[in-house]
């Protein structure tokens, strides 16, 4: 299937046309057929004899309508642009084919209606004319007449080579579908339609749409039932778990947790845009929502969505002024998660990142972030290329070899009796979301030992040493007869000194001076993997040969990693082995 949106000025023959094309009646309203004059959106289709199967998006040509107009054309990969041979190119004409410019609409057709009531060849110079400079330049047009069907014949035959000619949609992407219509059908609840541009929906799937998960009941398309409809396609989706008043056209469902909600983001602008002005409607898809402008550079701006939308780097929208009821310029989106301009000159040095990457890949994001995940990336619309550096993170080669350097020189400053820095610590200070990002920055000469980052070879000092060593001997025959304080005094293992051995892994604290060897926990899930379950505080004690002083923080350290747990107040159980 295919999905063509028209376009052009009020009474000039579009719903005509899609009527002599169709057979079918695209005003739904009664006060559209009463008037004469289409107000909202219509839908019609037909099967041409190639076998494409065409579904038309009829649009209002008032420019009363004009928001409209935006919704139906705004996801719409193509448009059957209309001028009536008798009136020829009007205001209407010039507004519709500047929003289609400004929204990228590349692939289209020109028909000259009312070819029974005047000369088409005027109105066809003017088409031309104006369409030369633009993106639809040089597309096919026909001459026809909607009353007498002259040239219907032709025009079918050019909408099958538009349709042979438009790019092939991905129907593995995510799924957004820009909601056109919100109704409610008895029986079966809430039913919202749109144009599926990318992506496949079926029956059971789960999306979101307003921030809220709801659940495909039923689908249809072009008026027959479906289990699946992938795109380019137009659709009515039955929807489980949301009521109609919660969904108005402009919102979009789209698959979880593939997309970014932006309400901030950097695009980049029509040429010759009027700086002085501050706020506008952001035309997008079938959404309509009102932004602050900043701008940026002479073709950036920043812009502050009144709602969340879920963008891509690339979409295309335009702003109107819905005030002076005028385009004010085309954008494309950069960044849907720009940082903040917080410092003096921000602002520039932004604008000329910006204009160094006219559409940003992955390179440039993370040139932008630093930091991004493989899925944040893809939500951003640009699938990393490269390796992640840690779990799925990926990084910008300058940002990860600077924040590298920076962990070396920090470990490097560190006092011989506190060396190092834990993992946490290292993530924290480098403002790092993930602690493996921390890990993966661990290269020689640096290490990582018992959870701290530390210089390669470096020893704790031989006073120390020989005071671990003595501990160690203490813990030989029964490695669960912690030291006491005194003990611990007495081996000068106290303060900074304790501090230092405890990060440098040598022995393993569980408790407030209750320190074993680093082996403990594991030697001691072995013996009570021989208890019979459930075991209490006071079987720990005997089987492990100490005191309830080590069993209870033990048991406790056991708990938080998972090991044992617990059954009621006194009793625990081994977990079963993952």
């Amino acid at each position: 299937m295919h999905v063509i949106a028209t376009a052009g000025h009020v009474d000039h023959g579009k719903s005509t046309l899609v009527r002599a094309l169709t057979g079918m009646e695209p005003d739904r309203w009664a006060e559209e057929r009463r008037r004469g004059m289409t107000i909202d959106l219509g839908f019609a289709w037909t099967t041409l004899g190639s076998g494409e199967r065409i579904a038309f998006v009829d649009v209002p040509g008032h420019e009363r309508f004009v928001t409209n107009m935006l919704a139906g054309v705004g996801p719409c990969p193509a448009v059957m642009l209309v001028v009536a041979a008798d009136q020829g190119w009007q205001a209407q004409s010039a507004e519709h084919l500047a929003a289609l410019d400004a929204l990228g609409v590349r692939h289209g057709l020109a028909v000259v209606t009312r070819a029974d009531l005047a000369d088409p060849e005027p109105a066809l110079s003017q088409v031309r004319d104006h369409l030369a400079g633009t993106g639809l330049a040089g597309i096919d047009s026909v001459v026809v007449s909607g009353r007498t069907g002259q040239g219907l014949g032709e025009l079918k035959s050019a909408l099958a080579r538009l349709a042979a000619a438009l790019p092939a949609p991905d129907t593995e992407d995510a799924v957004r579908l820009w909601i056109d219509r919100v109704f409610t059908v008895t029986g079966a609840g809430t039913v919202v339609t749109g144009t599926l541009t990318g992506g496949t929906l079926r029956v059971g799937d789960e999306l979101e749409a307003g921030g809220r998960r709801v659940r495909i009941r039923g689908l249809q398309t072009l008026g027959e039932k479906a289990e699946r409809v992938p795109a380019t396609a137009r659709v009515a989706v039955n929807l489980r778990g949301v009521d109609r008043d919660e969904l108005s056209r402009g919102a979009a469902l789209v698959t979880p947790a593939a997309w970014l909600p932006a309400q901030v983001v950097d695009v980049r602008l029509n040429p010759g845009v009027e700086r002085r002005r501050q706020a506008a409607h952001l035309h997008l898809g079938s959404a309509a929502v009102p932004v602050r402008v900043r701008f940026l550079g002479p073709d950036t701006a920043r812009l502050t969505l009144g709602r969340p939308l879920p963008l891509r780097v690339g979409d295309r929208g335009l702003l109107r002024d819905p005030g002076r009821q005028e385009i004010v310029a085309g954008v494309q989106v950069l960044d849907v998660r720009p940082a903040a301009l917080r410092r003096r000159g921000a602002a520039a040095a932004r604008a000329a990142a910006l204009g160094a990457a006219p559409l940003p890949d992955a390179a440039a994001l993370l040139r932008w972030h630093g930091l991004l995940t493989g899925n944040e990336l893809r939500a951003m619309g640009c699938p990393p290329a490269g390796s992640p550096v840690a779990g799925d993170w990926h990084a910008d080669p300058e940002h990860w070899s600077s924040l590298t350097r920076r962990l070396a020189e920090h470990v490097a400053r560190r006092p011989a009796l506190d060396p190092g820095i834990t993992v946490e610590a290292a993530a924290h200070l480098l403002g790092l979301p993930d602690r493996r990002l921390a890990e993966a920055l661990v290269t020689p000469p640096l290490v990582v030992e018992g959870g701290r980052i530390l210089p390669a070879g470096r020893s704790l000092p031989p006073a120390i040493a020989r005071a671990v060593a003595r501990l160690t001997a203490d813990l030989a025959e029964r490695p669960f007869d912690a030291p006491t304080a005194e003990r611990l005094a007495e081996l000068g293992l106290t303060g900074k000194a304790l501090a230092a051995v405890l990060q440098s892994g040598a022995v393993l604290s569980i408790g407030k001076n209750v320190v074993l060897m680093p082996d403990a926990l594991d030697r001691a899930a072995e013996t009570l993997a021989g208890l019979p379950a459930p075991f209490t505080v006071s079987d720990v004690r005997v089987a492990l040969a100490t005191s309830r002083r080590v069993a209870l923080p033990l048991l406790e350290c056991l708990d938080a990693r998972g090991i044992t747990r617990r059954v009621d107040n006194d009793r625990r159980t081994l977990r079963p082995p993952r």
